[in-house]
């Protein structure tokens, strides 16, 4: 069975969503173990049932010619971006993309088409914001698009308190005005820690770190997190010219 820092990396990631019951199948103790560090599952055959993230890392593989989708490169590349990310051809990719989800796309989809290919990015952020539907729910008034996309995307921050319990993270929240921007940093208790361990050993203060759901997965290095934050206002700023263009 096959396990390596990929794999690990992508049990981190995902393990929030999939213990809510938000995706994927339901093996939450089996990835929470693998994102602490010990092989419990066949990853592969776990991570071809998560139909978001899954088709992205098999294309960014495919267009990269890397052999792995489940390889440390191509996680990343995937969840906060990364050198690699700049390389795909968007144009490329979303064609593709749109071609593998079209057969799972029903009435709840029908946005999945080629005008959709000006957001298309091999990114988490992409996903969230251009491929489910929540965007176009904001102008209704109700909190819910606003709340699912903000803990469903990635976000960066700083880790400014830490006990054996919780951690104060320094981050930015979005907001939506008519369009969606990054509101002022707050400071907010995350938690970090579950049973079978912490996804990030040894957190401090000063810890630049990634949050998903309301928990910390992974630790990142300053240029992953700069590169996490260019991706992240790669995709609002598209996403806002496709809400000012549906006004």
């Amino acid at each position: 069975m096959a396990f390596g820092p990929g794999h690990r990396l992508f049990a981190q990631y995902v393990h929030a969503p999939n213990a809510l019951g938000y995706c994927g199948p339901a093996e939450a103790h089996a990835l929470a173990a693998t994102a602490c560090g010990r092989r419990s599952a066949d990853l592969t055959d776990i991570a071809r049932k998560f139909t978001g993230a899954w088709p992205y890392q098999q294309l960014i593989a495919e267009l990269s010619d890397a052999p792995d989708p489940l390889g440390a490169d191509v996680v990343r590349a995937y969840w906060t971006g990364s050198e690699l990310t700049d390389r795909i051809d968007r144009q490329r990719f979303g064609e593709a993309l749109l071609g593998r989800f079209a057969s799972q796309a029903g009435h709840y989809w029908k946005h999945l088409t080629p005008a959709l290919l000006d957001e298309a990015a091999p990114t988490h952020a992409f996903h969230v914001l251009g491929v489910y539907p929540w965007s176009r729910l904001l102008k209704t008034g109700m909190p819910q698009p606003l709340e699912v996309l903000d803990s469903c995307r990635i976000t960066d921050g700083v880790v400014v308190d830490v006990n054996d319990e919780r951690a104060l993270v320094r981050s930015r929240r979005l907001r939506f005005e008519g369009t969606l921007a990054l509101a002022a940093e707050e400071d907010r208790p995350l938690r970090y820690r579950l049973a079978e361990g912490a996804f990030v050993a040894d957190l401090r203060r000063g810890d630049r770190v990634a949050v998903h759901w309301d928990f910390i997965c992974d630790r990142l290095t300053r240029e992953q997190a700069n590169c996490l934050q260019h991706w992240t206002n790669w995709q609002l700023d598209r996403t806002n010219r496709r809400l000012a263009r549906e006004q």
